[in-house]
C-alpha cells in the first residue's frame, strides 16, 4: 500500500467516527427534550433506540427510562428499570433509583416493601432528604396504623349507659354545644370505661374544643 493509498484510508475513517459519535449525541439530546417536554411516550421510545440502534447502557439510561415509564403510568416497567439503576456503583444515582422504587411500591400499597426501599436508598445516600422525608412519613404512618389496628382490637363494647351518653353528645354536637358535649362524655367516662369505645370521637371534640378556645 503506497503512503497515498493509507493517508486516504484514514482520512476516510475518521468522518465516519465522528458521524457516528454526533448521532448517538442528537439521540441522547433527543431522548432528553422529549422527556422535558413530557411526552413520556415518544421519551421511552427515544430512549429505547439509544438501546437499540447504538448499544448504548448505561444506570443513568436505566434510570431516566424508569422515570419515562413511571411518568407514563408503566410502574411495572418502571421498576424493572429503577432495579437496573439501583446497582450503580454513583451512589446518589442508586439513591434516586431506590426511592422511585419506593413510591412506586409505596403506590401498590406494598409499604413495608416500600419502606425497604427508602431505607436502602439512605444507605446509599444519607444527605438523599427526599428519601429521609419518605422513609419517615411512611415509618411513621405504618406504627400509627399499627397502634389503630391494637385500639380496634382492643376497644370495648359500650354498655347501654355509654350509648346514652353519645346519643346526649350527639345532640349538644349539632347545637355546636362542643365543650359541653366533651364534658358529657369525659363525665361519662370516669362512671363508665366502656365509653372509651368512643375515644376516636372525644379525641375529635377535645380538638374542636381547643380550636374554639383559641378564636
Amino acid at each position: 500500500m503506497s503512503w497515498t493509498k493509507l493517508t486516504l484510508a484514514l482520512f476516510l475513517l475518521i468522518p465516519a467516527s465522528w458521524t457516528e459519535v454526533s448521532r448517538l449525541n442528537s439521540a441522547i439530546d433527543l431522548a432528553g427534550e422529549s422527556y422535558a417536554k413530557a411526552e413520556y411516550e415518544q421519551s421511552i421510545t427515544n430512549h429505547q433506540i439509544l438501546v437499540d440502534e447504538f448499544a448504548y447502557s448505561s444506570p443513568e439510561l436505566d434510570y431516566n427510562l424508569g422515570l419515562s415509564n413511571q411518568y407514563a403510568e408503566k410502574p411495572d416497567e418502571a421498576s424493572e428499570y429503577y432495579d437496573k439503576a439501583s446497582i450503580s456503583s454513583n451512589k446518589t444515582l442508586a439513591s434516586f433509583a431506590f426511592n422511585q422504587g419506593g413510591v412506586i411500591l409505596g403506590n401498590k400499597k406494598e409499604y413495608e416493601a416500600a419502606l425497604s426501599k427508602f431505607k436502602s436508598a439512605l444507605i446509599q445516600d444519607p444527605n438523599n432528604e427526599v428519601a429521609r422525608h419518605n422513609y419517615e412519613l411512611l415509618a411513621r404512618w405504618l406504627q400509627r396504623d399499627e397502634e389503630r389496628k391494637n385500639e380496634e382490637q382492643n376497644k370495648p363494647e359500650p354498655s347501654d349507659f355509654a350509648k346514652r351518653k353519645k346519643a346526649e353528645a350527639d345532640r349538644l354536637v349539632e347545637q355546636f354545644r362542643f365543650k359541653d358535649a366533651l364534658n358529657t362524655m369525659n363525665e361519662a367516662l370516669q362512671q363508665d370505661q366502656t365509653v372509651a369505645a368512643y375515644q376516636d370521637f372525644i379525641t375529635s371534640l377535645q380538638e374542636i374544643t381547643e380550636i374554639d378556645e383559641q378564636l
